[in-house]
């Protein structure tokens, strides 16, 4: 009998589109091979997958709430093995704040950063003194997001105009800007699986550069980097990866300036869509998308 798996995606986040992009992606690879639930999380998933009762849960969700171990920690709860990485690793990838701590903690170069918590008294003089040390422009984002959703690079005179649209999000972090390459590497089973490098035409690689065709974003695959450099940002990717106990894929972000690779980010979840970055980089190594897809099945556990 054919196992039943149940592809989590759409869910609560800003990234809710291309969540649903990925699960349908997902969903046409394998639903000849299995028993295939295309699922949209809502607040009754744990009745939802009391009935079905999976075998197995592909999580293509992105960003809170399904990249940041809450998902994650009800199919913990319910003993269903699920694809990626787990609850605490899931949570630190997520976190910003938290996983630039670990990789500056382990030679893992990346921008300087701070957390700042929005309250109804900001110190505005003290804030703006506490940026100026990194000199602008700078980059506010918020500590939990993906996608690049809520992310600005501001200038001194817009610096309270553009933070103040962030209020939403509570907590964001005042990172120094790098200025650079866009360089993305791909983890794949504890395994160096390559890197690619982006051209956006717009400031940079936001929202729209990464989704949208029209935004005509160049693909540069493998990324046009020396022998030696080319293997180092692999190697710092795998390092991130391990750090956090990553498992499935895992895709990191970089800024390549002044011949040194700047950390931004590590993603738990990346996108499965038909311009997303780790199918390319999968398919330049001769990994199609349903060989990258059955292998996040085959390698699908819980933590316990």
């Amino acid at each position: 009998m054919k196992k039943k798996i149940v592809i989590l995606a759409g869910g609560y986040s800003k990234e809710r589109e291309i969540s649903l992009n990925s699960g349908k992606e997902v969903y046409k690879s394998i639903k000849n091979k299995y028993r295939c639930y295309l699922i949209d999380p809502k607040g009754d998933l744990n009745q939802v997958l009391k009935k079905i009762k999976p075998d197995i849960v592909f999580n293509a969700l992105h960003g809170r709430y399904g990249e940041d171990g809450y998902i994650q920690s009800i199919l913990e709860n319910e003993k269903i093995k699920y694809t990626h990485s787990g609850v605490l690793s899931s949570f630190l990838a997520m976190d910003k704040y938290l996983s630039k701590k670990i990789f500056k903690e382990n030679n893992i170069l990346t921008p300087a950063s701070f957390k700042h918590t929005f309250s109804n008294n900001i110190n505005h003089k003290k804030l703006l003194s506490k940026a100026n040390i990194m000199k602008f422009p700078i980059v506010l984002k918020p500590i939990n997001e993906g996608s690049s959703v809520g992310v600005y690079i501001t200038n001194k005179k817009n610096f309270f105009k553009n933070l103040n649209k962030l209020r939403s999000f509570n907590e964001i972090l005042i990172e120094k800007y790098i200025p650079g390459r866009e360089i993305q590497s791909a983890v794949l089973g504890n395994k160096k699986l390559g890197a690619i490098e982006l051209i956006p035409k717009r400031k940079f690689y936001d929202y729209k550069a990464k989704y949208d065709k029209k935004a005509n974003t160049t693909h540069i695959m493998p990324a046009d980097l020396s022998k030696e450099n080319y293997n180092k940002v692999n190697k710092i990717a795998l390092k991130a990866h391990k750090l956090l106990n990553c498992r499935g894929v895992t895709r990191s972000d970089f800024r390549f300036y002044k011949n040194k690779f700047y950390l931004l980010e590590l993603n738990t979840q990346p996108g499965m869509t038909s311009l997303s970055l780790v199918p390319e980089i999968a398919k330049y190594n001769k990994i199609e998308f349903n060989q990258l897809i059955e292998f996040l099945i085959k390698d699908a556990s819980t933590s316990k």
